[in-house]
C-alpha cells in the first residue's frame, strides 16, 4: 500500500468534539463578562480598559496568544523544513524591545493617562497627525485579520474535507460574538485559555513526534545531515533573505513597533493597575514568545527529520509547504484520539485570540480618534458602549467578508512580513520623534511618515511582484525523495531527466527590491525619523513653543533636565545651547 493510503486524512468524531468545545468555552466566556459578572461591560473603561483592574497572569496569556497566531504555528515549522534555523535567532531581541518598551515608551503612555496610542500624536503633534496614525494602524489590521483567519481556515479544511467558507463564518461569528458581548475582559480571559489549548497541543506534538522520529539527538542529527542547522550567518549582505543580522535587527525594530506603539498591546497593558504590573506584565510575554516560538521551530525541525528521504511536497502528497504541520499531524499522530482535534483547536485558538484582539483595538481606535472627537455633544456611557458593540460587530463582518478576497490573492499570504511592515516602520519613526527629539514638528512628522511609508510600500510591492514572477527567488534547503515508494522515484527520475526544455534565466531585480524583508521595517523607521528631522529644521524646530514633559520620553526628560552649573566652562554652556538648538524648548 501505499504510503499516501496510509495518512488518517480527515478528524473522527473525537476530534470534532474537541474543536466544538474550545468553541463553546469561548462563546461562554463572552456570556458571562456580559451577564453574569459583578461589573457589567457597560462603561467604555471596562470594555476597553477592563476597568484597569486586570491582573498580571491573564494579560500575560493574552498577549502571548495575540502575538502567536495561527500563522505562526504553521508558517515557523514550514520555515525551518524550507529554509533552515536562522530564523530562529529573531528571539535574540526580544529582551531588547521589552527593556526599551517597558522603561523609555510605556511609561509616556501612562503618564498621559489615555486610551488609544493614537491620542498621543495628537498631544504631541496634531489632529493630522492622530488621523494619519489612525489610518494607518486600521489597514493594517484589516489585512491582517482576514489572513490570520484565513491560514488555520487552511488547515481544518485539509484535516476535516470541508470547505473553508463554511468553517470560517461559524469560527469567526463565536469570536465576535464574545469579543462583542464580553469587551476586554472576555478577549482576555478567552485568550488565556485559548494559550493553555495552543501550548498543550504543541507540546503533545513536539513530544510524540520526536518519539516517532527516534529522540531529539536523532532529529538533531538528520536536520544537521541536511543542511538546516544554521544560527550564525554573519554575512553583511542585506540581499540576504535570513542572515543573523537582517532577523536580529529587523525583528527589533518589526517587534518594537508591534509591541510598544501598537494599540493591540499598549491597551492591554494600560489595562494593568500600575506601571510596574506592566512591565512584569512584558517580561512575561518575553518568556512565552521564547518558549513557544522556540517549539515551532523545533516542530520543523522535527517534520525534516521525519520526511527527511522523502519531501511530501515533491512527492505531491501536499500542495506547499504551509500544510507541512497538518500533514504531518494526521501522518504521524493521527491514531491518537483527539489529538488532532486538539492541535486544530490550538491553531484555530491562535488565530480566535489575534482576531479578538484586533476587534477589541481597532473598535477602541475608531471610537477614541474618529467619532469621539467629532461628537457635538457627549454620549453616556451606556450609549457609548452600546456604539462600540456595533463596532465589533460591524468590523467582525467585513473581516469575514475579506476573507474571500485573500483566497484570491494567494501571494498576500508570503508576502504577510513585508506588507505589514508598510505601516510598522513608519508609524514607529513617527512616535520616536514625538518621544525622543522635542524639536520634531508636526509637518515633520507628517512628511516623514507618509515618505517613509511610500517608500517602503514601492520596494514592497516591487518586491513582491518580482518574486510572483520568478525574477527574485530565494535558494531553499536540498529535499530528497529517496525514501518514497521506487515506483513513483522510477516515474519521478524519468520525467526529471526527459524534461529537456530549455530554464529560463531569471532577469537581474532592482537593487532595493532584492533587499531581505526583515530590514523594510528599519528602513521606515530610520526614514520618517531622517526625513521628519530635515522638515522639522525647516519648519523651525518648535522654537518658543511650550511642550508638556509628559508627552516625552523619561529617557529624554532626564537629558534635557541636566543643567550646566553656573560656573560651567564654555565647552557645557556652548553643549547645552547646542542641545536646546537641537531639541527645542521644553
Amino acid at each position: 500500500m501505499d504510503a499516501e493510503d496510509q495518512v488518517k486524512k480527515y478528524f473522527d468524531w473525537i476530534d470534532y468534539m474537541v474543536f466544538a468545545i474550545m468553541l463553546i468555552v469561548s462563546a461562554l466566556v463572552g456570556v458571562y463578562f456580559a451577564f453574569f459578572a459583578k461589573i457589567k461591560q457597560n462603561t467604555t473603561s471596562e470594555y476597553l480598559m477592563g476597568g484597569k483592574t486586570m491582573g498580571i497572569f491573564p494579560i500575560s496569556m493574552s498577549l502571548i496568544a495575540s502575538y502567536i497566531s495561527g500563522i505562526s504555528l504553521l508558517g515557523i515549522p514550514a520555515e525551518m523544513y524550507t529554509y533552515g534555523t536562522q530564523f530562529w535567532m529573531t528571539l535574540v531581541s526580544e529582551v531588547f524591545v521589552a527593556i526599551i518598551m517597558g522603561y523609555a515608551i510605556l511609561p509616556v503612555f501612562y503618564q498621559l493617562k489615555i486610551t488609544s496610542t493614537y491620542e498621543y500624536l495628537n498631544l504631541r503633534f496634531s489632529n493630522t497627525v492622530r488621523m494619519l496614525g489612525t489610518i494607518m494602524f486600521l489597514a493594517k489590521m484589516l489585512l491582517y485579520i482576514p489572513i490570520v483567519i484565513y491560514v488555520p481556515a487552511l488547515a481544518f479544511s485539509q484535516v476535516t474535507g470541508i470547505n473553508l467558507h463554511l468553517v470560517t463564518p461559524v469560527v469567526c461569528i463565536v469570536c465576535i460574538f464574545y469579543t462583542t458581548l464580553g469587551g476586554l475582559k472576555a478577549v482576555v480571559w478567552t485568550d488565556t485559555i485559548q494559550t493553555a489549548v495552543m501550548f498543550g497541543a504543541l507540546v503533545i506534538t513536539v513530544v510524540v513526534g520526536t518519539a516517532r522520529v527516534g529522540g531529539v539527538k536523532e532529529v538533531w542529527k538528520r536536520n544537521f545531515e541536511g543542511g538546516r542547522i544554521e544560527f550564525f550567518e554573519m554575512d553583511l549582505d542585506p540581499t540576504i533573505r535570513h542572515s543573523f543580522w537582517t532577523v536580529t535587527i529587523g525583528n527589533f525594530f518589526y517587534w518594537l513597533a508591534s509591541c510598544s506603539i501598537n494599540q493591540a498591546m499598549v491597551q492591554r497593558c494600560l489595562a494593568m493597575p500600575t506601571l510596574a504590573s506592566a512591565r512584569i506584565t512584558i517580561g512575561i510575554l518575553v518568556v512565552g514568545l521564547w518558549v513557544l516560538v522556540s517549539m515551532c521551530c523545533y516542530m520543523g525541525l522535527v517534520i525534516y527529520a521525519y520526511y527527511q528521504k522523502c519531501d511530501p511536497v515533491t512527492r505531491g502528497w501536499i500542495d506547499k509547504s504551509d500544510q507541512l504541520l497538518p500533514y504531518f499531524i494526521m501522518d504521524t499522530l493521527g491514531d491518537i484520539p483527539g489529538l488532532p482535534g486538539m492541535f486544530v483547536s490550538g491553531v484555530f485558538s491562535a488565530a480566535l485570540s489575534s482576531m479578538s484582539t484586533g476587534l477589541n483595538s481597532m473598535t477602541g481606535v475608531i471610537f477614541e480618534d474618529l467619532i469621539k472627537p467629532r461628537l457635538k455633544r457627549p454620549l453616556t456611557e451606556a450609549q457609548a458602549s452600546f456604539l462600540m458593540k456595533m463596532i465589533v460587530a460591524t468590523i467582525g463582518v467585513i473581516c469575514v467578508g475579506l476573507v474571500f478576497v485573500v483566497e484570491k490573492l494567494g501571494t498576500l499570504i508570503q508576502a504577510a512580513g513585508s506588507i505589514g511592515a508598510i505601516t510598522a516602520g513608519p508609524l514607529l519613526g513617527v512616535f520616536c520623534l514625538g518621544m525622543f527629539f522635542p524639536g520634531a514638528t508636526p509637518e515633520g512628522a507628517l512628511v516623514g511618515g507618509l515618505l517613509s511609508g511610500a517608500f517602503i510600500t514601492w520596494i514592497s510591492v516591487g518586491s513582491q511582484t518580482d518574486i510572483a514572477h520568478g525574477i527574485i527567488r530565494f535558494p531553499q534547503k536540498s529535499v530528497s525523495v529517496e525514501g518514497c515508494s521506487a515506483d513513483w522515484v522510477a516515474d519521478y527520475l524519468s520525467i526529471t531527466l526527459s524534461s529537456d526544455s530549455p530554464k529560463k534565466v531569471p532577469e537581474a531585480a532592482f537593487f532595493l527590491y532584492r533587499i531581505s524583508y526583515m530590514y523594510y521595517t528599519p528602513l521606515g523607521t530610520i526614514g520618517a525619523i531622517a526625513i521628519g528631522l530635515v522638515v522639522s529644521y525647516l519648519t523651525g524646530y518648535n522654537k518658543g513653543k511650550k511642550l508638556d514633559k509628559d508627552v516625552f520620553s523619561p529617557v529624554v526628560q532626564r537629558l534635557l533636565r541636566a543643567q550646566p552649573p553656573l560656573d560651567a566652562g564654555v565647552d557645557s554652556i556652548l553643549t547645552t545651547h547646542m542641545l536646546t538648538e537641537l531639541t527645542g524648548p521644553l
